[in-house]
């Protein structure tokens, strides 16, 4: 049940301060057709989607909004300390924007599938009441301690925001399956807003969720059968050895 009447979204909106850009620095030089002066990226639902292929400005624009919350640039929640990680820095793009907060919100968690291992070191680090049941992260597969630290720091007791960043790259199919129903008991609390970039047709597919489509030089709403993964997933399924026959064939 969600605290009070205010339920996710919280962060409404983000919008881009000019005066607080330099367009010959990253990531305005990067993304100058997405990254205009006005810029506006607006939230409706308590679970959004980044879509789009490697390069299009999804993660860059996630990890924006992971410091306007508070977190880490480099992964975990709004305690973890800076120099576990190899990415300490905070972004540009992060100091450019402006959010719309309604409430404002700072628990949650920022996680980052290509800086998990310093974040696990972080948790494994801790005192035993902040460490991760079940025993060290390390001893565990990626995917398990992926799992682990899903279920055991993403509560929604209080409102929080998850930010999530390809997940998918350590988790099987079951494991994926079992993230969306995680992600759906967060949802069902009215308490967790949820953005997340991924390249994953199976957490696409989560019901209700807002997806955006990122090309490099805009943001636009997409439909699930829209998406090019999933129209390659599906076509490559369809038929192997047809699309694998092309693939290879002498040019």
């Amino acid at each position: 049940m969600a605290i009070g009447h205010l339920k996710a979204p919280f962060l409404k909106q983000v919008s881009l301060v000019p005066e607080k850009t330099d367009k010959d620095a990253f990531p305005f030089s990067r993304f100058p057709r997405l990254l205009t002066d006005d810029f506006t990226l607006q939230f409706e639902h308590a679970v959004t989607l980044f879509v789009g292929e490697n390069g299009s400005g999804k993660s860059t624009i996630l990890q924006a909004i992971a410091q306007l919350a508070g977190f880490a640039p480099g992964g975990g929640d709004a305690n973890f300390q800076l120099h576990y990680t190899s990415d300490s820095t905070s972004t540009a793009l992060g100091e450019a924007l402006r959010p719309a907060w309604l409430p404002k919100v700072s628990n949650g968690f920022f996680f980052r599938s290509d800086t998990f291992a310093d974040v696990a070191r972080y948790i494994d680090d801790a005192d035993e009441l902040h460490r991760v049941h079940g025993g060290p992260l390390w001893e565990r597969s990626h995917g398990e301690s992926f799992m682990a630290v899903f279920n055991d720091r993403f509560g929604v007791k209080k409102r929080c925001m998850y930010l999530m960043d390809e997940p998918e790259n350590a988790l099987s199919p079951m494991r994926q399956l079992e993230l969306l129903r995680l992600m759906k008991q967060w949802e069902e609390t009215g308490n967790a807003q949820i953005i997340l970039a991924t390249h994953s047709p199976i957490l696409m597919s989560y019901p209700g969720a807002e997806i955006l489509h990122f090309d490099g030089e805009g943001i636009a709403p997409i439909t699930f059968d829209e998406i090019e993964h999933v129209r390659v997933t599906r076509a490559f399924l369809g038929n192997p050895e047809r699309y694998l026959r092309e693939l290879f064939k002498d040019e």
